[in-house]
């Protein structure tokens, strides 16, 4: 490795607080074609699953107008039910990860399909606000399974220098869902209405749980053992364990940094504010989204890739990440209009690196903690972006609501509650990282100078 020195590449990780353990070891080795052919079924049919948990996520957001008048709310009102289901999201993440490693991804990945489908159907003939928000709770719980589910089976079905990539192509390949949303879901709900577009994503993900029961299995024949069952003192104390390991931190940490505003602009507020602010049409809207999905694509191969190759640097690609969220956003909310077509690419663009960037937290993770413990430690990490999510959304509700509704002047003084979550994000990933690297140093692990892995970098 070109940033490493004292120590063996497979031994390299930032922030760990643990040595590489044996049971990452032992997928380390080059699987027979035969199993690689089966490790990829498994990992496209879960990541059905998770392509619709994201369609389901987001189709609220892309009908938010539609739903607005369709139920006379309020922007505050609106906010106060995606609030819901991401509350509903963050509250089922930890037991969640010990579903999974308790009861296998598999279990979890079917039950998560249905639950999603119960949500959407619930929503599609909902004649009143309170089984709207019974609908919305339903999708937030089945969603919330889902990502874990599918990156409970890489470390069993591929090998552990693969891991990493095949995590960022979990996230990033995750957001063709919004381009579901925003596109031919978007146009079924305008050409045939709520009830039909909304019923018809509800199928989609009792196809995808019928595929996933038939195809997916935990691992390897003879490699998935369940963990066993804990009290609720024992499950508290593993909970604490994974949280008090520098890794897990890190990641929480850079996961919050890099996630939340891609999630508020994807999930409620990023078509209303470019149809409603930015005064583009909803077409044009849609275009911008499914930029954004390509954008995520292209771009997390190469975040994939940089992870693997530099696992003592991977902070530095989060930090990056944060710092370009902040630089674009604030061109855009400094113009006292709104802006040119070219900027808003540009902030899209932006925007795309930070799905693949929170990926970086899970892989954090990933080498913090021994397999047994990687539900509950992936679960944790994604708690740090949702979290702050939650907060984003609530808090430009109100803001939204308080200052008239969708107009310009009101969504740019909305996006400024960004600012202070970034600047405890970065906080936190500083302080995490160098109590991580105390810890690696005494293990014997240390970066080389930053200047001769450029120059390094540069002979090659």
């Amino acid at each position: 490795m070109a940033n490493v020195c004292h120590t063996r590449p497979m031994a390299v990780t930032e922030a760990t607080g643990l040595p590489l353990t044996k049971e990452n070891a032992e997928t380390a080795g080059s699987p027979a074609p035969a199993l690689m052919c089966r490790a990829a079924l498994v990992w496209g049919v879960g990541m059905l699953g998770y392509i619709l948990a994201v369609m389901q996520r987001t189709t609220f957001g892309v009908a938010g107008l539609d739903a607005a008048d369709r139920f006379g709310i309020s922007p505050a009102a609106l906010s106060a039910f995606v609030f819901l289901q991401v509350a509903v999201y963050i509250a089922a993440q930890l037991p969640g990860g010990l579903l999974v490693d308790r009861y296998g991804a598999r279990t979890v990945l079917v039950l998560g399909g249905l639950v999603l489908a119960a949500g959407q159907l619930l929503l599609a003939f909902a004649p009143a606000l309170p089984l709207v928000v019974l609908a919305r709770i339903l999708v937030g719980a089945g969603d919330a399974v889902m990502f874990v589910a599918v990156l409970g089976l890489l470390p069993r079905w591929f090998a552990a220098r693969r891991v990493p990539l095949v995590t960022q192509l979990t996230g990033i390949l995750g957001q063709i869902g919004q381009i579901l949303s925003a596109v031919p879901f978007l146009a079924l709900l305008h050409a045939s209405g709520w009830t039909t577009a909304f019923a018809a994503a509800a199928a989609a993900s009792v196809l995808a749980a019928a595929v996933t029961l038939a195809v997916v299995r935990n691992g390897p024949r003879g490699t998935w053992t369940p963990s066993p069952s804990f009290t609720a003192r024992e499950i508290g104390a593993q909970m604490l364990a994974v949280w008090r390991r520098p890794g897990t931190r890190l990641g929480f940490f850079g996961h919050m940094g890099t996630q939340f505003s891609m999630m508020v602009f994807s999930l409620l507020w990023g078509v209303p504010y470019l149809v409603s602010a930015q005064g583009l049409s909803s077409g044009q809207a849609g275009g911008l989204v499914t930029l954004f999905v390509v954008c995520a694509i292209l771009i997390g191969p190469v975040i994939g890739v940089l992870t693997a190759r530099h696992p003592l640097r991977r902070s530095w690609l989060v930090l990056g990440i944060i710092a370009a969220n902040v630089t674009v956003w604030t061109a855009v909310l400094s113009l006292p209009g709104p802006a040119p077509r070219w900027l808003l690419v540009v902030l899209v663009i932006v925007l795309a690196a930070g799905g693949p960037g929170s990926v970086v937290g899970f892989d954090i993770a990933r080498t913090s903690n021994p397999v047994p413990n990687l539900g509950v430690a992936q679960s944790i990490v994604n708690l740090g972006g949702f979290l702050a999510s939650l907060l984003v959304l609530a808090t430009m509700g109100v803001v939204l609501d308080a200052l008239g509704g969708f107009g310009f002047e009101a969504f740019r003084i909305a996006w400024l509650v960004q600012y202070p979550v970034w600047l405890v994000a970065v906080i936190g990933i500083v302080v995490t990282r160098r109590k991580a690297r105390r810890i690696d140093a005494a293990r014997g692990v240390v970066p080389r100078p930053l200047r001769q892995v450029l120059g390094r970098s540069r002979s090659h």
